[in-house]
């Protein structure tokens, strides 16, 4: 059980704490009680993790084994076993391994492994993964959603396609439009990597295919050939997404569900990291406070960091010249106050959000006309100093790469790993959780002959060598290490369960929603590039 004296410094901590800790993205005068506040969300009824339950009215709910509502240290166990533990944070792993017809892999992506841990009740980050079938290569995305996980879920399962769309050449793109208007079956466009439990707006799917189908007849009126570099195409898909998510609230909808759907959509916001990586050519897209590091091996044998994005957010000078520039002189002292754009939002970049992106009385417009605004949690309110919007934008920055064979592998997570880890510290921990997997997996070597009794016998020999007590996902190895390290960086079991059994009222107090996605980078392919292109 865990210590009276940690879970009281825990709980002595919490209550008289008044401001949340990390990067809490809306202040308490946005949302005045959040025990009074739960974002409903209308979802399909799959819920996010199989330890979770869906009530009727979508508001997702964990077992009270292992979350629990009251702040009284009596009421406050911190019992939880190893496997319990263990069931608890690999609930969301998901992983892939990229092979070709012939069962080897020719891909620059060996494989890639992913999890996500609930600060937040439900979760409002999401992530995707797919690859492309009608362009080359693979994409990844982890958006941090915030105000509620509406925006995240939107972004989430449609801007690879609109990535995808802006890459496909004009001959592809005429296909496609001459078999929707004949009514006929559509070539898919992306083949998803998705964990059995991730949730999606079906309700809505139909109405995100016409929109889709609107940006690229667009890109046809462009007559344009060839079309956008990867850059540009990132960009345009990013800034057309977010332009969608603003028009699609503001058109009439006789349809009471979507409507709603399309509100909190709008009214809740999202960051956003994506990878696009084709051969040696990686390339991330940013916005926001997610973040992208590549781990590489030197020659020496020791690792180093490279990041791929910047942080958009008020500790960033090249954000803060930005939003001067675009705003007026009299508005300098009042574009960040308290370290958040307007006071209010953490990132200085987002999806959605159009409290920081529409006019007054735009705003006003669109929520007089809807229905019950405040059971859908959307609360009317214009932060003081609002003068001249758009103060908020969805326009990525890209970072292009040209990955090389030392470069072994992809990091990219919310912020909620990196508010834990620095980025030196999540390469060397997946480093060193590579190395302690090759040592622990002794090679099955066959005496003839091979019968079921002898495979048996090895495979305890490997699981009595320590090799079960890992975590396989190194996604899950770093969200251990995230919420249970202590000062040593060593995992402490009694703050991990207590890290994982805190009240939901003040979980977010000490940690946020975390969602990491590891890419493997398979160097014999890389080198293979570079000796034909020699």
């Amino acid at each position: 059980m865990m210590s009276r004296t940690v879970s009281s410094w825990i709980l002595n901590s919490a209550k008289s704490s008044i401001i949340l800790q990390g990067k809490g993205r809306w202040y308490s005068i946005c949302i005045p009680n959040r025990n009074k506040i739960k974002w409903k969300l209308i979802f399909s009824k799959t819920c996010p993790y199989p330890a979770g339950s869906c009530s009727l009215d979508g508001i997702f709910s964990f077992p009270k084994a292992f979350r629990h509502t009251s702040t009284e240290e009596e009421h406050f166990p911190f019992q939880l076993s190893p496997a319990q533990i263990n069931n608890i944070l690999r609930a969301g792993e998901l992983s892939h391994r990229t092979l070709d017809l012939n069962g080897k892999n020719a891909n620059s992506v060996l494989r890639f492994e992913s999890n996500q841990l609930a600060s937040n009740s439900p979760i409002e980050d999401r992530r995707s993964a797919a690859t492309c079938l009608q362009t080359a290569g693979m994409m990844f995305g982890v958006f941090d959603g915030h105000a509620g996980a509406a925006c995240a879920q939107a972004v989430s399962e449609r801007l690879l396609h609109y990535i995808a769309v802006s890459l496909m050449p004009r001959r592809s793109l005429e296909e496609i439009e001459l078999a929707v208007e004949a009514m006929k079956p559509v070539r898919p466009i992306l083949q998803w990597h998705k964990h059995p439990n991730d949730v999606e707006y079906q309700e809505i799917a139909s109405q995100y295919f016409e929109n889709l189908r609107v940006y690229w007849q667009h890109l046809l009126d462009l007559d344009t050939e060839p079309g956008f570099s990867l850059e540009e195409a990132m960009i345009c898909a990013f800034k057309r997404l977010d332009s969608d998510i603003s028009l699609e609230v503001q058109a009439p909808q006789e349809n009471e569900l979507m409507r709603n759907i399309a509100l909190q959509v709008a009214f809740s916001g999202a960051t956003a990291c994506v990878a696009h990586i084709d051969g040696v050519h990686l390339h991330v897209a940013n916005t926001g406070d997610c973040r992208a590091v590549l781990g590489v091996r030197e020659e020496d044998g020791t690792w180093s960091t490279l990041p791929l994005t910047r942080d958009h957010n008020a500790y960033d000078e090249f954000e803060i010249r930005r939003l001067k520039r675009e705003h007026p002189r009299s508005e300098e002292k009042t574009l960040f106050v308290n370290d958040r754009l307007l006071g209010i939002l953490m990132p200085s970049r987002a999806f959605g959000d159009v409290q920081l992106k529409w006019s007054k009385e735009l705003q006003h417009s669109i929520l007089e006309n809807s229905c019950d605004v405040e059971a859908l949690n959307i609360y009317q309110y214009v932060p003081p100093n609002y003068h001249t919007p758009p103060y908020l934008t969805a326009e990525p920055e890209v970072t292009y790469h040209k990955l090389r064979s030392k470069d072994k592998f992809l990091v990219i997570a919310s912020d909620g790993l990196w508010e834990m880890l620095s980025n030196e510290k999540v390469v060397k921990l997946v480093a060193g959780h590579l190395t302690e997997l090759n040592m622990q997996k002794p090679p099955l070597i066959f005496k003839k002959p091979v019968n079921l009794g002898y495979m048996h016998n090895l495979l305890l020999q490997r699981k009595s060598k320590g090799l079960a007590s890992l975590d396989q996902n190194t996604a899950t190895h770093l969200i251990r290490h995230a919420i249970g390290s202590n000062e040593y960086g060593e995992v402490d079991p009694e703050k991990l369960a207590a890290m994982l059994t805190l009240p939901e009222d003040l979980a977010r107090m000490y940690r946020d929603d975390i969602t990491v996605t590891v890419v493997y980078f398979n160097s014999e392919t890389i080198e293979d590039y570079y000796r034909s292109h020699e």
